[in-house]
């Protein structure tokens, strides 16, 4: 059975890369750019090719596409918003509402339908405008307790010390159970989770599509008795497999 390095491991060699620069940064996550916007958003949108996603991030574009637009969208939009976080996490900017928003955005212009965007009144950037409630859980908080609630939990993420992947888990689990937009929630919040662990000095994960079952069950396990170790663990095991692959990876 191959052996695989341990998640303390992979936080030293991380913290090894000593990511100063944007330059850095590209070179320290080279192909995980690509692989983390074809899973992510793979996990919900199965017309989402590796092929296209690689020619949009190495070349801009993807050639001879003929697909739905709205997924060329969702790619393009991942690579736009990688640029614009890219010296943020350099710089280690802390999450705010605004930034959070300024995600959204980026990940969602260009996808929303006709039904949110002119009968709801919902648009990329801004917090939902109707009361969503998704899932088997039902999760999903009131759309005027949003800011106040997200407000809060960047206040105790910030001030709270310890273990920073289970503070990321939790991060994960109550923006998810918030589901504080109409549309790309788990885009937006995949982003979120990454972001926070690298200015944290921790390395950032790939939640593979062939994962999604157990993603959906850690997170379904929290909304339901709001315990975290189903996610800490799934998260842990994914940070492993992600990393195991890109160190094993040819040169």
């Amino acid at each position: 059975m191959e052996k695989l390095i341990k998640y303390v491991t992979l936080i030293d060699l991380w913290k090894k890369k000593n990511i100063a620069s944007i330059n850095d940064l590209d070179q320290s996550l080279d192909s995980f750019r690509v692989l983390f916007a074809y899973h992510s958003n793979k996990i919900e949108n199965q017309e989402i090719t590796y092929h296209d996603t690689r020619e949009i991030f190495e070349n801009g574009q993807a050639l001879n596409f003929t697909g739905d637009p709205r997924t060329l969208f969702e790619q393009q939009n991942q690579k736009l918003c990688y640029d614009f976080l890219a010296p943020k996490i350099v710089n280690k900017e802390p999450i705010t509402l605004e930034l959070i928003k300024e995600i959204h955005f980026l990940l969602t212009q260009g996808t929303y339908d006709q039904r949110r965007f002119i009968e709801n009144n919902e648009r990329p950037g801004q917090f939902k405008q109707r009361d969503y409630v998704v899932g088997i859980n039902e999760v999903g908080e009131a759309p005027e307790k949003i800011p106040t609630l997200l407000q809060g939990l960047l206040d105790e993420i910030s001030n709270t010390k310890g273990d920073q992947l289970k503070i990321a888990s939790h991060f994960h689990a109550r923006f998810e159970f918030y589901h504080p937009f109409a549309d790309g929630n788990g885009r937006v919040g995949r982003t979120l989770l990454n972001y926070f662990l690298m200015i944290n000095n921790l390395p950032p994960l790939i939640i593979y599509d062939e994962d999604k079952k157990l993603y959906y069950e850690a997170l379904e396990a929290y909304d339901k008795t709001e315990i975290i170790d189903p996610l800490y663990k799934f998260l842990e095991y994914e940070s492993i497999k992600t990393w195991n692959r890109q160190i094993k990876k040819p040169k």
